[in-house]
């Protein structure tokens, strides 16, 4: 008779290789599959609070860019609430708002851009307020687990100060890796720049989640 196993064998895995974009991003791949693609553009004509828009580049330890890399951020809206039947705050809903946003790094440059909105403070864990920020998740070839970042606003000093996640990392300067620098605004929005670096002496604070 076979012998019931006692423990499950790890699956294997590998890194995500040149044909992600097919499956996750196939607009900017070139194939036309989806009804409706996936996009960077979060926010639409109607919707609430200051338009803005994240460009950067990911970057690994020899400070050059990963040209193919993908990347997904989420956020809360204006009013500091997610579009999620998980948050249940007493806050406003924006129907013209997605909250989710997938795309790629230009194959070319290596930048990266998102079209969205400077999200309001969240409530979080035991009633804390948390500044106003944004979740990333970024995966690439030589990534065996896709990687979880937040970016927050250098522009709001006084939230940030108190920020609970913030005040978790404790070298200052660790902090500064997940600040975006406010920038000069292009066609009437404010661009934040974020650059996310897999490696090295400035190495992005990363979250395991």
């Amino acid at each position: 008779m076979p012998q019931p196993l006692t423990y499950l064998q790890e699956t294997a895995s590998q890194t995500a290789g040149p044909y992600v974009h097919i499956g996750l991003a196939p607009h900017q791949a070139g194939f036309d599959i989806f009804a409706h693609n996936f996009s960077n553009a979060l926010a639409g004509p109607q919707t609430k609070g200051e338009h803005i828009v994240i460009e950067g580049r990911v970057l690994d330890a020899t400070g050059s860019s990963l040209n193919d890399a993908l990347l997904e951020i989420w956020q809360a809206n204006a009013a500091g609430r997610y579009s999620h039947p998980a948050d249940t705050q007493d806050k406003p809903l924006d129907a013209d708002f997605r909250g989710w946003g997938r795309t790629g790094a230009d194959f070319d440059t290596g930048i990266y851009r998102f079209e969205t909105i400077k999200p309001g403070p969240v409530v979080g864990r035991h009633g804390k307020m948390m500044a106003p920020h944004i979740n990333f998740w970024v995966v690439a070839r030589g990534i065996n687990i896709g990687l979880s970042t937040r970016m927050y606003f250098s522009d709001e000093e006084a939230a940030n100060a108190a920020d609970p996640v913030l005040n978790l990392i404790e070298l200052k300067v660790r902090r500064q890796t997940l600040l975006a620098q406010r920038g000069e605004k292009k066609d009437g929005k404010t661009v934040y720049h974020f650059d996310i670096v897999l490696q090295g002496d400035n190495e992005t604070v990363f979250f395991d989640i």
